[in-house]
C-alpha cells in the first residue's frame, strides 16, 4: 500500500502551476519503521533473557529443584546446544512460512516454557523446557534479522542493529534486573513474568508486524538450500570471522569475576560487568549509524578495537582505572560487532537470509562453549593472567580474517 506523495501532487496540478520546488519531484524515503523494530527487538530480549536467566538465580533454582548447582547449571547449557544444533535444521524446515506467523509461533512457545518453567517441581520437566526454548531461540535468531533488514530495505544494517539491540539490553540490564527481581519474588516468579512479557509481545507481532514470505515462496525470494548458500561468497569468510571472535570473548568473559578477584582492583566484579553494559548500549548505536554506509570499515575498526581492550586487559589487569575504560571500550565492540556480521551475512546472501543467519547462529553458540571450555583449560594451566592474551590472539584473527576479505564478505 502506497501513500500519495508529493510527486503527485505536482503531476495533477494544474498547467498555470508549473514553478513546483524541483525538491517536490523526489519521492520522500518511507518512514522509519521504529515500533515494529521495536517488537523484535523485545523478541530478542525475551530470547536473550530466558537463555541466561537462569544463571543469574542458580541458588535458588537448584534449591527449589532439588539438585546441586552444578546439574542446575545444565539449564543453561542445554538451551545453548539446543538452539546450535537445531537452528539450521528447523530453519531450513520451516522456510515456507509466512514470517509473521512463525514469529508468533515462536513467542507464544517461549511463554509456554517459560510457564513450566515456573511452575514445575522436577527437575526433568525443567530440562525439557529448556530444550524446547532453545530450539524456539535458534529459530527466532535466525529469523530476526531479515525479518529486520525486510521491515527497512533503505536502511538495513540499522534495523537489523535496532532489532539486535534487545540482546544487548538483555544481557547488560536485563539479566541483573532480572537476579534482582528474583531476589524479591522468587525464580519462579522471575519466569512468570517472562511468560507474560512474552505473551504480550505475541500479540504485539499479531498486530503491528506486516506478514512477510519465505526464503521460498517466489516473487524474487525463492531461496537455494544450505549448501548453496553455504557456497556463497563469502559466507564461510563471515562465519569464520564470527566464531573466532566469540571464542575470544567467552574466554574472557565467562571467567572475569576471578580475573577481577585476583587482581585485587578497587571495584567489584559486578560494577566492571555495568561499565561493559554500558559501553555494549553505545556500540549498538554506532552499528545502526555505521552500518549501511561503512560496513566493512565499521567492522574492522571494532575487531581492532576490541583486540586493543584485550591486550591492555592484559597489560594494565591490576589497575584499576584501566580495567574500567577497557571494559568499556570492549563493551561498544561487543555490543556492535554482531549487528554488523549478521548485516554483512544478510547482505552476502539476499536470496537466502535466513539460512545464512542460522549458520551464524549455529557458530555463535558452538564457539560460546568451545570459548567456555578454552577459558576453563587457560585458567588451569597458565592462570588468569593469561587470559586476555588468548583472548586477545583470538580477536586478532578475526580482524585479520576481516581484513582479508576484501571482495567477498566484507567487500570494499
Amino acid at each position: 500500500m502506497t501513500s500519495r506523495t508529493p510527486d503527485s501532487a505536482v503531476t495533477e496540478a494544474p498547467a498555470k502551476t508549473p514553478a513546483s520546488p524541483p525538491a517536490a519531484s523526489a519521492a520522500a524515503p518511507p518512514p522509519w519503521p521504529l515500533g515494529r523494530l521495536l517488537v523484535l527487538s523485545g523478541a530478542a530480549f525475551v530470547t536473550i533473557l530466558t537463555e541466561a536467566l537462569p544463571a543469574g538465580v542458580l541458588p535458588a533454582m537448584s534449591a527449589g529443584l532439588g539438585v546441586t548447582e552444578a546439574r542446575a547449571g545444565l539449564l543453561v547449557t542445554v538451551y545453548a546446544l539446543a538452539a546450535a544444533v537445531t537452528a539450521i535444521p528447523m530453519t531450513a524446515w520451516t522456510l515456507r512460512l509466512p514470517r509473521h506467523t512463525l514469529l508468533v509461533t515462536l513467542l507464544l512457545g517461549f511463554s509456554a516454557t517459560n510457564a513450566v518453567t515456573a511452575v514445575s517441581t522436577g527437575f526433568t520437566l525443567t530440562l525439557g523446557a529448556r530444550i524446547l526454548s532453545g530450539v524456539f531461540a535458534g529459530m527466532l535468531w535466525a529469523m530476526v534479522p531479515a525479518y529486520a533488514a525486510r521491515l527497512a530495505p533503505h536502511r538495513g544494517g540499522k534495523a537489523i542493529a535496532t532489532a539486535l539491540a534487545g540482546m544487548t539490553v538483555g544481557l547488560s540490564l536485563g539479566i541483573p534486573a532480572g537476579t534482582a527481581l528474583g531476589e524479591l519474588i522468587g525464580w519462579r516468579g522471575v519466569f512468570a513474568v517472562l511468560t507474560g512479557v512474552a505473551l504480550v509481545l505475541a500479540a504485539a507481532a499479531r498486530w503491528r508486524l506486516p506478514s512477510f514470505g519465505g526464503e521460498r515462496t517466489g516473487g524474487g525470494r525463492e531461496g537455494r538450500g544450505l549448501l548453496a548458500t553455504i557456497r556463497t561468497p563469502g559466507i564461510a569468510t563471515i562465519n569464520a570471522a564470527s566464531v573466532t571472535m566469540v571464542l575470544g570473548f567467552y574466554v574472557l568473559y565467562t571467567y572475569i569475576a576471578p580475573f577481577v578477584d585476583r587482581a585485587d582492583l578497587a571495584v567489584s566484579t559486578g560494577t566492571v560487568l555495568f561499565v561493559f553494559g554500558l559501553g555494549s548500549t553505545a556500540g549498538v548505536w554506532i552499528a545502526g549509524a555505521t552500518a549501511d554506509r561503512w560496513l566493512r570499515g565499521s567492522t574492522l575498526a571494532l575487531l581492532a578495537s576490541a583486540t586493543v581492550c584485550l591486550a591492555v586487559l592484559g597489560l594494565f589487569g591490576e589497575n584499576t582505572a584501566a580495567v574500567l575504560v577497557a571494559a568499556a571500550l570492549w563493551g561498544v565492540t561487543h555490543g556492535g560487532i554482531p549487528a554488523l556480521l549478521q548485516t554483512a551475512g544478510v547482505r552476502a546472501a539476499p536470496q537466502d537470509p535466513d539460512t545464512a543467519n542460522s549458520l551464524w547462529v549455529t557458530g555463535w553458540n558452538i564457539a560460546m562453549a568451545g570459548g567456555s571450555l578454552l577459558g576453563g583449560a587457560v585458567l588451569t594451566g597458565a592462570g588468569t593472567t593469561a587470559l586476555p592474551w588468548t583472548a586477545a590472539a583470538l580477536l586478532a584473527t578475526a580482524t585479520l580474517t576481516a581484513t582479508l576479505a576484501r571482495r567477498h564478505g566484507f567487500p570494499r
